[in-house]
């Protein structure tokens, strides 16, 4: 089976997934991409080109709810991240990648640390520019990590789904241009990243329609063992190559 009709199948399970439980499809989507032998240069930027497409289609249809001046604060710590990481991941070994990917699967299975944290307001939305900024050009997908800190009690559902995903997409088109300016352009690689973002739109919409059929929390257990077995996965093989002789 070729690589091109494995990403676009990943691109729409994880989509159908991501749309049904609320959760895990980008996270699922890059510990798929790793694990089929993706070298972090290519992975990373093509995800990003699949995640935006996404992310930018939420944020035209919750365009209304989008609060301003919180995406202020979160793109003052969001922006020089990946600009200052993207040259360094470019040039690291893929088996240090695996293994800091498969660490923050860890943490994006268990949210409730943000809570734990207690950051909220101004500070909480520096802290997810910063996480999203830094973290998101080495893991690729940190929806997870930063959507408690959009979670506010002063604002309506849809503004945080709105703020979110513009957010997101911002993020994205961030690392996208980072890893241009290092030699990695997505967007000549069309011929992955038009099929694999067209199966996530595809996937998103079927998701959705499904997203009645199955028990929400038992669901969302099942993206849950997914993810913790990717990163099992994405350990050992991390580990594998480092001590390889």
């Amino acid at each position: 089976m070729s690589l091109i009709v494995l990403l676009v199948g990943a691109a729409l399970v994880t989509a159908v997934l991501s749309a049904m439980a609320g959760m895990g499809g980008g996270t699922i989507l890059i510990a798929l991409m790793f694990a089929l032998g993706m070298h972090p240069a290519l992975a990373l930027p093509l995800h990003a080109g699949v995640q935006f497409a996404s992310n930018a289609t939420r944020s035209v249809a919750y365009g209304a709810y989008v609060h301003w001046r919180a995406l202020g604060l979160f793109a003052l710590t969001a922006v020089p991240g990946p600009f200052l990481v993207a040259p360094w991941v470019v040039d690291a070994n893929p088996d240090w990648i695996r293994l800091i990917l498969a660490v923050f699967v860890v943490f994006a299975v268990w949210p409730s640390w943000a809570q734990r944290l207690k950051i909220h307001g101004r500070v909480g939305l520096l802290t997810a520019g910063a996480i999203a900024g830094v973290i998101g050009p080495v893991v690729g997908a940190t929806g997870m990590l930063v959507a408690p800190f959009f979670l506010r009690d002063d604002w309506r559902k849809e503004q945080i789904i709105a703020t979110l995903a513009v957010a997101q997409a911002g993020s994205h088109l961030l690392k996208i241009g980072a890893f241009s300016l290092n030699g990695f352009d997505v967007f000549e690689r069309l011929d992955l990243l038009l099929p694999m973002a067209g199966a996530a739109l595809i996937g998103t919409l079927i998701g959705r329609r499904l997203s009645g059929v199955f028990s929400e929390r038992g669901f969302r257990q099942a993206v849950r063992a997914i993810m913790i077995v990717l990163a099992l996965r994405l350990a050992w093989t991390g580990l594998a190559g480092l001590f390889a002789v």
